[in-house]
């Protein structure tokens, strides 16, 4: 093992400026960067990792995924070290790669090294696509070669990345070829893609016509349909009651105005005074409860509102995904029955494994996703009746108190369902927010 700084006890203290690690040309089968390509000079460690892996040896890097500016201009970069992509763990940015003979710059069985013309260019390449980091040239290292005790400050870039020779035979991967591959990998999901929707496509419209077959599941969809109807009726208990809110809000500020005219009018006219008093008195106490009131119902209507926007719509998302699933699932069944029937020659028995393949993949899909609405429909339904069975007694006592005028009631009502009512005004922005 080897590190910049000496973290294990079997871990040897070296940097690959200046430096060959002490082993021998081909004499590993695996090397391993492990959060270990954050400096500057990162072409110099992947060259000395070259040299020392056999023939179709294997590199394994492992790094945080934000630390590559582009993960493909990155592989882009191996190959022209002499490396091609196996396997890509994308979630953990694991990429592993392994020599190649025909790769551009390939090993030869001896382990030994020639030249090639220096390529600044790579350097350059391998910097710009991998973030920037804490620069390894830019601390005390060791710069001698193995067994050298000189340490020093050496300048970023100054130390060129090592020259290998092509070995005879060998067909160079320029970045036109990398790109190439690219574009035939996009063109693979392109084509998948297209067969996929004209297979979906064509089992629609066979529905549509009656004469294909589809998939049902009466329970199931009965459920949906409940699902579908009840969101329906929810949402114009939602449209009406905030209806409701924005008419009692006007009425509550009229009798606020209302009863600020009467206050005013109390104390000038003397010998009305008593009777705009008391008017006054019962105008501010009704608009007291009238916001109390408006208190209750807005929480009713958010607690409503997130019932049907939040988890109702959720629920409807898997059931629409569940609805596409069932049609993939219809799609590849008839492919394949269509395959059975046909003549079973060796070209067409090759296309019903593969169409058997598919289609029990999304078979899988399907099954999977009904057992995922099947549960969310349970849940659903349970928490709808424990949701609507507060808000409903909450609407009910809020409004019988409001119109019998018992305010105690009222409050009380508010304190029991725990509903946080905002002072006046508080919707009106500050001063600070208007300028």
């Amino acid at each position: 093992m080897f590190n910049e700084l000496t973290c294990e006890q079997d871990a040897l203290k070296k940097d690959i400026i200046n430096f060959q690690v002490p082993l021998p040309d081909n004499s590993v089968d695996i090397v391993v960067f492990c959060l270990s390509l954050m400096g500057t000079n990162l072409c110099d460690f992947l060259v000395e990792a070259n040299r020392v892996l056999v023939s179709n040896g294997v590199l394994k890097i492992a790094e945080v995924a934000s630390r590559f500016n582009d993960i493909r201009d990155f592989i882009t970069a191996l190959a022209r070290l002499g490396f091609k992509l196996c396997t890509k763990i994308h979630k953990m940015t694991d990429a592993i790669m392994s020599k190649a003979a025909t790769m551009e710059i390939p090993i030869n069985s001896n382990g030994d090294t020639g030249s090639l013309p220096e390529d600044d260019s790579l350097e350059q390449d391998l910097q710009q696509v991998m973030v920037s980091g804490p620069n390894l040239n830019e601390t005390n290292i060791v710069s001698g070669g193995y067994g050298g005790t000189g340490e020093g400050i050496l300048a970023p870039g100054s130390i060129k990345a090592p020259n290998v020779q092509q070995s005879r035979g060998g067909q160079a991967m320029t970045t036109e070829e990398a790109s190439r591959g690219l574009a035939v990998e996009k063109f693979d999901i392109m084509k998948k893609w297209g067969i996929n929707t004209y297979k979906c496509t064509k089992q629609l419209i066979s529905e549509r016509f009656g004469k294909g077959s589809r998939t049902v599941d009466l329970e199931l969809e009965a459920q949906i349909d409940v699902l579908r109807d009840t969101k329906r009726k929810y949402e114009n208990i939602l449209r009406l009651a905030r209806a409701l809110t924005n008419h009692f809000y006007s009425m509550v500020q009229t009798q606020r105005a209302l009863g600020d005219t009467f206050s005013d009018l109390s104390q000038k006219s003397p010998e009305l005074q008593d009777e705009f008093g008391y008017n006054a008195e019962t105008q501010k106490l009704l608009c007291k409860n009238g916001e109390t009131l408006l208190g209750a119902i807005n929480f009713f209507v958010s607690s409503i509102n997130t019932l049907v926007n939040k988890t109702m719509e959720d629920t409807l998302m898997t059931v629409k995904m569940y609805e596409n699933a069932r049609l993939e699932f219809d799609a590849y069944r008839a492919d394949l029955e269509e395959l059975n029937m046909g003549p079973r020659d060796a070209m067409t028995l090759s296309r019903i494994e593969t169409a058997q393949q598919q289609f029990h993949i999304h078979k899988g899909k399907y099954e999977r996703l009904r057992s995922d609405v099947t549960i969310k429909l349970k849940f659903l339904e349970e928490n709808k009746v424990k949701v609507m069975h507060k808000q409903l007694l909450l609407f009910h006592n809020a409004i019988s108190a409001y119109f019998a005028g018992n305010q105690q009631q009222l409050e009380q009502t508010i304190k029991q369902f725990n509903v946080k009512l905002k002072p006046p005004g508080v919707d009106k922005p500050s001063w600070l927010e208007e300028q």
